[in-house]
């Protein structure tokens, strides 16, 4: 499974590499705009984009960003209920 995360577009950096820097949660990276330069890259900028593996693999709206990214927080709570529940029955393993 793939799991793009949303992240928008702050600046071109290598027009001619189709690269730009794009912020993503608040923690600025480079990316791909390969999959997404249909037009003047400069008309990117301030765009969200869904992001996986150093790409930005296609365009959102901000609303969708923004569901996308709560999501993904929901998850990452789960998970971290998970994990404490294993712990927790690990722990009552070696009682046992």
């Amino acid at each position: 499974m793939c799991l793009g995360i949303p992240g928008r577009i702050a600046a071109i950096t290598d027009p001619a590499r189709l690269m730009a820097l794009a912020e993503v949660s608040g923690v600025r990276r480079e990316v791909n705009l390969a999959c997404v330069a249909d037009g003047p890259l400069e008309a990117l900028v301030g765009r969200w984009a869904l992001i996986h593996v150093g790409f930005a693999m296609s365009l959102i709206d901000e609303e969708e960003a923004a569901r996308t990214l709560e999501a993904l927080r929901e998850l990452g709570e789960a998970q971290e209920a998970l994990e404490a529940m294993a712990a927790g029955d690990r722990a009552l393993e070696g009682q046992a």
